[in-house]
């Protein structure tokens, strides 16, 4: 394994126990999309990512209130990705409800304060469970679902004009291939040849509803998206190789990496609970149980 890769792997790894800790420590939470994607957050900013440097672990801000002319002190979470430049690259990030798995890799990777979790979800606080565009990490609002793309195109094609050189980097979930906006930005940005707008894609299967194949029909999505224009490239999420190469190979078109990933990744016991993966909570203490104990194996791995 090279060296980059055990670095990367260290930092999935750390994702995934700091977000099961939470799980376990608040009695409930997202833990399916940390176990499906840390392999890919890791890969972001770990690996992929060209971002400015900062001073230190940040801590989270508190809420100063809604983007406004009027409203001076505002701020995004964008500052915990550095400061921009039109060389370093841009994240915009989707899937509101991944908001823990987000602040946790920012932690892994030196970037958000450790003990910020502390704030999770509390009045007054930016770390939001559902993350907004004042939480660490995230530069516009992820609104509803299946608008980042939008975003991200009209970021990419302003950065164009201005002759900037960086990538502009979206992370989304598969259910907002059910949306019709996505596809209007992925006909947008192929039309406008915005070969610098980079998407990477959990496609765990599942939603708030169960499985996504049982609310909605989006594959073959490697075909789709190839025929709206795109560099579909469609790869196991886990494998860290794979992701490099999916997501580090230029093109002349937008890219797509389509991740197939597993949301119960190093937690068999999740697996039980399928089809209804979206959040986890515990029936009894007899359940918590098993999967504190589904922990310490984890931990021990």
């Amino acid at each position: 394994m090279a060296e980059w890769q055990v670095g990367v792997e260290k930092i999935a790894a750390g994702i995934r126990l700091r977000v099961f800790d939470h799980v376990l420590r608040n009695g409930e939470g997202y833990l399916s999309q940390a176990l499906s994607s840390a392999e890919i957050f890791a890969m972001l900013y770990g690996r992929v990512l060209q971002l400015g440097p900062v001073e230190g672990p940040l801590t989270p801000d508190i809420f100063r209130g809604v983007p406004s002319r009027l409203n001076p002190d505002y701020a995004t979470g964008a500052r915990f990705n550095g400061p921009r430049h039109p060389d370093k690259d841009r994240f915009i990030f989707s899937p509101a409800h991944y908001a823990l798995v987000l602040y946790a890799a920012l932690i892994e990777v030196g970037r958000l304060d450790k003990d910020a979790l502390a704030a999770f979800n509390q009045d007054g606080s930016t770390v939001e469970m559902i993350g907004a565009e004042h939480s660490p990490g995230i530069e516009t609002t992820t609104g509803s679902l299946a608008q980042a793309i939008s975003q991200a195109a009209g970021i990419a094609l302003g950065r164009r004009m201005h002759g900037e050189t960086g990538n502009t980097w979206v992370m989304m979930s598969d259910g907002e291939f059910e949306e019709g906006q996505t596809w209007e930005a992925l006909a947008f940005a192929a039309f406008h040849k915005l070969n610098r707008l980079r998407v990477i894609v959990d496609a765990n299967g599942q939603q708030c509803d169960g499985a996504v194949s049982s609310v909605g029909l989006i594959d073959p999505l490697a075909d789709r998206a190839t025929a709206f224009g795109w560099d579909a490239r469609e790869v196991d999420g886990h494998d860290l190789a794979a992701l490099d190469t999916a997501m580090s190979t230029p093109s002349e078109r937008p890219i797509l990496v389509i991740a197939r990933t597993n949301p119960t990744n190093h937690v068999p016991l999740y697996a039980e609970r399928a089809p209804l993966l979206h959040t986890l909570r515990f029936s009894s203490p007899e359940d918590k149980a098993r999967f504190e104990q589904a922990y310490k194996e984890m931990a021990a791995l």
